[in-house]
């Protein structure tokens, strides 16, 4: 590929700067399916669906390998700030449900980063699962009751109807089996229970994926994926209604955070335990790649004061398992007033519309 035509890719795939700060920009594009929060736009359940559920995307043993790492190192505590901010984000939700759960399940929950944001009056007890053994030696101590357990997100080795609750932060991304992880949780969970989750979705890292893509072109005449696919908000919503869940709500957080490079981004990923484990990847990135992406990266999307953003997209979802109690849709054609008639309304003052 010539110089030109790779500044003109280049040129073609620069997105507009946004407003940054210079730890964490967060803009709520709240977009459920249900009316619980004011939505921008509404989903509809014939949505796309995921793919076929024996789709093999990423290596497991490999994501257990680099969660072990990541779990091995001294300063590893340094890595889990976006962790501890979703986790957070999570338990508001479990806050904003007017009950206590004797029971719950965090799948996934690593070093607990939902159980420290929440209580026993509203959580009793808490099985806290992870594949990662090295990771669930390294959980924080909580107020809630808390027994750990090593369990791959895709087999959770639970019975029917056993958990209250069930809870998720950034996890179920990196499964094969999406569909039938979300069909396992609906299957655990009792009736009128409670999924409340958070996975990393959308266009996350779409700057590190451009700007690697640019590079490798440019440098090596084609370029191999760099950063995991990730299920859109439009499919997850469709997912969570084929396993059985009622009442949905999904809306995503943009969070961006700024570094001062892209090195010390990549090098975060790899302290979190979220480098790339896809069958399909490349395992080496060439030197002059990594500096040509590095320098792109910059061009493209760089700060006035020499920092760069990275961007996830936290979708959040939240589900239930239907129960006999729980509130149902009138009968269709059940109404008593026509749309037709709004206009007939009076307006405040006594006048009415012309």
């Amino acid at each position: 590929m010539s110089s030109r035509l790779f500044w003109k890719l280049l040129q073609e795939a620069r997105a507009p700067p946004a407003a940054f700060s210079r730890i964490y920009i967060t803009s709520c594009h709240r977009v459920p399916i249900c009316p619980r929060s004011k939505p921008h736009r509404r989903l509809s359940s014939s949505s796309s669906s995921s793919s076929s559920s024996s789709m093999n995307v990423f290596n497991r043993a490999m994501k257990r390998r680099q969660k072990d790492w990541a779990a091995s190192l001294q300063e590893r505590h340094q890595y889990d700030y976006l962790r501890e901010e979703v986790g957070a984000r999570v338990a508001d939700r479990v806050y904003d449900i007017a009950r206590s759960f004797p029971l719950a399940l965090d799948v996934g929950g690593g070093k607990s980063h939902i159980a420290e944001h929440l209580n026993r009056d509203v959580v009793q007890r808490l099985v806290l699962t992870d594949v990662s053994q090295q990771t669930l030696a390294h959980r924080k101590q909580t107020a809630v009751s808390t027994v750990s357990v090593q369990a791959d997100e895709e087999f959770l080795p639970f019975r029917e109807n056993s958990f209250d609750l069930v809870l998720s932060s950034l996890t179920l991304h990196w499964t094969n089996d999406l569909p039938g992880a979300l069909s396992q949780i609906w299957g655990v969970l009792k009736p009128d229970g409670v999924f409340i989750g958070a996975m990393v979705g959308g266009e996350t890292l779409y700057e590190l994926r451009c700007s690697l893509q640019l590079a490798e072109t440019e440098r090596e005449g084609g370029f191999s994926p760099r950063v995991s696919p990730f299920t859109s908000m439009s499919q997850l919503g469709s997912l969570l209604s084929r396993a059985g869940f009622s009442m949905l709500t999904v809306d995503v957080d943009e969070v961006q955070i700024h570094y001062p490079g892209m090195m010390e981004l990549m090098t975060d990923l790899q302290g979190m335990g979220e480098s790339n484990c896809a069958w399909n990847r490349r395992s080496m990135l060439h030197r002059d790649s990594m500096l040509a992406a590095a320098a792109v990266y910059k061009e493209m999307y760089g700060n006035p004061d020499g920092s760069v953003p990275a961007t996830f997209d936290i979708v959040y979802m939240i589900g239930w398992k239907p129960h006999e109690s729980q509130a149902k849709p009138a009968r269709r054609g059940s109404a008593t007033a026509s749309f037709g008639d709004l206009g007939k309304v009076e307006q405040p003052g006594g006048n009415q519309r012309p």
